[in-house]
């Protein structure tokens, strides 16, 4: 099964397309693909099968997405926590993402006439290695398109995605790209695997459940504390520039125009730095993917 359908869509399929164009858009949707086992068990056929169908109106749903004019797309399909399941159900699933990759990458002139750009996220260092070579073409074939954005999340859990924003960061201090100063939760939003995507707008769990299973937690709860951010980050430019005045010899409140061009100042170096430290960690990542295209060429 193609990743990404092509073909008329049915009467019944323009219909309910036209329906749903006539009100606002979502730019962004995730999906949670849940439900493959249970659909199993209902239907009396193995496991596996159940995973293979699902990813069938996976790829039904892209096509439907691609019609509506959905511009971004993110689908979570196979968690940290799946590796917890029998021997025999996650080899038949990462059997599934050896097909499905290989056949992402023969449909190389669908996706160029798409323009659809292909994102692997998770820590992709657990799954088998060719497995990441096949991830890593994928992803290096499609990087320059940007019509429309899929995102994959394999081998992922918010949780780690977390932990290793924050891995990132002490990366970039231990490296003397960052100031511990700099580190906060501004840069850890610009640290996540989900740094290029705006939050989604719509997030559905296929199977009815309405648990989040640790997916996207932190881009969900975001939004509440921007404002908060920026006071945070406000406070300790200010606190920086007060101490700076006291060793300079000026009293707490210090010269008024003394403090603003320090803090304005401390604000434009903060962010060379900031800029500095993702553009290496943009190439840290992007090496990442290319030596596994070597190592399988």
């Amino acid at each position: 099964m193609s990743w990404i359908r092509e073909g008329e869509l049915t009467i019944i399929e323009r219909f309910c397309a036209n329906i749903i164009k006539a009100g606002p858009m979502p730019k962004h949707v995730a999906f949670i693909m849940d439900g493959n086992r249970r659909y199993a068990q209902k239907c009396h056929v193995e496991r596996q099968q159940g995973h293979s169908q699902g990813f069938d109106k996976l790829a039904q749903t892209l096509r439907w997405c691609l019609n509506l004019g959905i511009r971004e797309v993110t689908v979570y399909a196979f968690s940290i926590e799946n590796f917890k399941r029998s021997r025999e159900e996650v080899d038949g699933l990462m059997d599934l993402a050896r097909q499905k990759f290989s056949r992402l990458l023969e449909e190389q002139e669908s996706l160029k006439k798409h323009g659809v750009c292909i994102r692997v996220l998770g820590d992709l260092p657990l799954l088998p290695l060719d497995i990441q070579e096949l991830i890593a073409q994928a992803v290096l074939a499609t990087r320059n398109y940007n019509k429309c954005f899929l995102n994959v999340c394999f081998a992922y859990t918010s949780r780690h995605e977390i932990s290793n924003a924050v891995r990132e960061m002490a990366w970039g201090v231990e490296q003397g790209l960052l100031e511990p100063s700099d580190v906060s939760e501004s840069l850890l939003d610009k640290c996540l695997y989900t740094n290029n995507s705006p939050d989604p707008d719509l997030l559905i769990r296929t199977s009815g459940e309405v648990r989040l299973s640790d997916f996207l937690l932190w881009q969900k709860a975001r939004d509440s504390y921007m404002e908060e951010r920026r006071r945070q980050q406000m406070e300790r430019d200010q606190a920086y520039v007060t101490k700076k005045l006291q060793l300079e010899g000026f009293a707490s409140h210090g010269d008024s125009r003394r403090r603003r061009t320090l803090l304005q100042k401390c604000t434009a170096m903060r962010e060379e730095r900031i800029q500095g430290f993702l553009q290496a960690l943009e190439h840290k990542r992007a090496d990442f993917f290319e030596r596994l295209c070597t190592v399988s060429a």
